[in-house]
């Protein structure tokens, strides 16, 4: 039971961050924070995602230019142009690293208003960081393993965001279905969304990239992580551009 609870809460938490943070605000600029909160939201990030750990200015690069170039040879990860999702995930990967560091040049028009701490991400994204990580992941299943099949979850801990992201940008372009007609290859993978926190209404949100509520346009398309950002637009943790949004596009 302990490992199922830890399985289940690093798999919604670590997804949490990555839509909420790194996607709709760091990518989409969906809302707006604080400087506190948003350094606030870093540290969550890294405890919850741990040794896959991403740059939040990377990702948001990087995702931009998946919008930009969907389904080209200029899409970071395009099902189009890698012949397995092992290889996908291994060009996302380089394409990632470039733009982390520098190495890779990118148009200005994908760096407006995007959250960046260097000094965090020196120490973040250090490979003693991800070593670190894992070895809390595999202490924690020698203490509270009942069964040796539990232990094929610790590569899964260790790649979660990888594994998320490969989710939906692999099978999120090949599989599902669509409501709306658009220029590259996106569909909303699942019908009711219990797994991916939105995520998985992929055709909604090419759609329109910067609405706050990935679902709603099916009666059955619930976006979980909606109610949470209004909730914290009430609360101050976050502002909402437009309160009226529904259907309306927000440039980044």
């Amino acid at each position: 039971m302990a490992v199922l609870i830890f399985f289940i809460g690093h798999w919604y938490l670590s997804l949490f961050t990555q839509t909420f943070f790194y996607h709709r605000y760091a990518s989409h600029a969906a809302f707006t924070m604080s400087k506190f909160w948003e350094r606030f939201f870093y540290i969550f990030s890294y405890i919850m995602q741990g040794s896959s750990y991403m740059s939040p200015r990377a990702y948001a690069i990087m995702h931009r230019m998946h919008h930009a170039y969907t389904d080209t040879e200029k899409d970071p990860h395009s099902p189009g142009y890698s012949s397995n999702v092992f290889k996908m995930m291994s060009r996302t990967n380089k394409i990632y690293m470039g733009i982390y560091k520098g190495t890779l040049q990118v148009g200005d028009k994908f760096m407006k208003n995007i959250p960046d701490w260097p000094a965090f991400d020196k120490w973040a994204l250090t490979w003693k960081s991800s070593v670190l990580w894992s070895l809390i992941y595999i202490s924690y299943y020698i203490i509270f393993a009942t069964a040796w099949w539990m232990f094929l979850l610790i590569p899964v801990h260790i790649l979660m965001g990888p594994v998320h992201g490969t989710i939906i940008n692999w099978f999120a372009h090949k599989y599902g279905y669509t409501n709306f007609k658009v220029n590259n290859t996106s569909r909303n993978l699942l019908p009711v969304d219990f797994l991916m926190l939105g995520e998985s209404y992929h055709n909604n949100h090419h759609k329109f990239p910067s609405r706050i509520n990935f679902g709603g346009i099916k009666w059955h398309e619930i976006d979980p992580v909606y109610p949470v950002i209004r909730l914290f637009d009430r609360l101050g943790v976050v502002k909402i551009k437009d309160r009226s949004l529904k259907l309306e596009e927000v440039e980044f």
